[in-house]
């Protein structure tokens, strides 16, 4: 495997419709698995914060040790970090008291830090650059960040601000729509883009699992935590399967 082809490929997936579909599955199956263990299993956020980050280190580390980029493990690593987001903004937000808005500030915070000295470090945060275990590391701690952040977002769009799980998913869909456009027709830089899309995608699935497994007096579907999140396992198992996974191209 220390081919030159080898070489040039990064440990991520190449950014496609399918990658940004996959996501939002994923954020979305993060909102309903981690509901699933803090509330209806009963082990409240913070020992379920406790499992889900036990889960995350352990699916980082096999995917820093993976010599080469493994879509099965990438997905899998993808969704420990939004479980464990979804707990830990939860924990945050509620059980610490600081609310929505004050969790949200925090994370913002964290995330942007992240991402500062991630580009001091190495002068980049492509994911193109993603090909080593020091960018890896920087990569999914900015991500497990994110995460976090749309997860408190998600919660306070649709819980503080008023507008329900229907009416938070339609601001955070026209604002991808809006990143989509800036893609498509602006200079505006694609690393930016990426990671303001990769964000959006969080609260659109967080507010999209709180519609499902709500109940009907919180403007929800209330369906089973344990069958929507089956059923969205299995969508992202599909999508994996039809929209095939190759390895982003490292930049030089």
């Amino acid at each position: 495997m220390n081919t030159p082809l080898h070489k040039s490929l990064a440990k991520v997936p190449q950014v496609t419709l399918g990658f940004w579909i996959i996501k939002i599955a994923a954020t979305t199956l993060g909102e309903t698995g981690g509901d699933a263990v803090t509330m209806s299993m009963g082990l409240g956020y913070l020992v379920g914060t406790g499992i889900f980050a036990a889960i995350f280190l352990a699916a980082v580390s096999a995917q820093i040790s993976a010599k080469r980029f493994r879509p099965t493990l990438y997905w899998a690593t993808i969704i420990a970090t939004t479980t464990v987001g979804t707990t830990l903004a939860d924990f945050a937000d509620r059980s610490l008291g600081i609310g929505y808005a004050g969790g949200s500030s925090l994370l913002l915070a964290l995330l942007l830090a992240s991402i500062f000295v991630w580009h001091r470090t190495l002068g980049t945060v492509s994911v193109a650059s993603v090909s080593s275990p020091q960018v890896e590391a920087f990569y999914w701690i900015t991500i497990m960040f994110s995460q976090t952040l749309g997860t408190a977002l998600g919660d306070w769009t649709a819980d503080s601000a008023g507008l329900g799980y229907t009416g938070a998913a339609i601001v955070f869909a026209g604002l991808l729509v809006l990143v989509a456009a800036a893609y498509y027709w602006t200079a505006t830089s694609r690393t930016l883009l990426f990671w303001i899309a990769f964000v959006l995608t969080r609260p659109l699935g967080a507010v999209v699992g709180d519609f499902l497994d709500k109940p009907l007096s919180s403007g929800g579907l209330a369906l089973s935590r344990y069958g929507a999140s089956a059923v969205l396992l299995a969508t992202i198992v599909t999508c994996c399967i039809l929209f095939r996974q190759r390895a982003a191209r490292a930049a030089h």
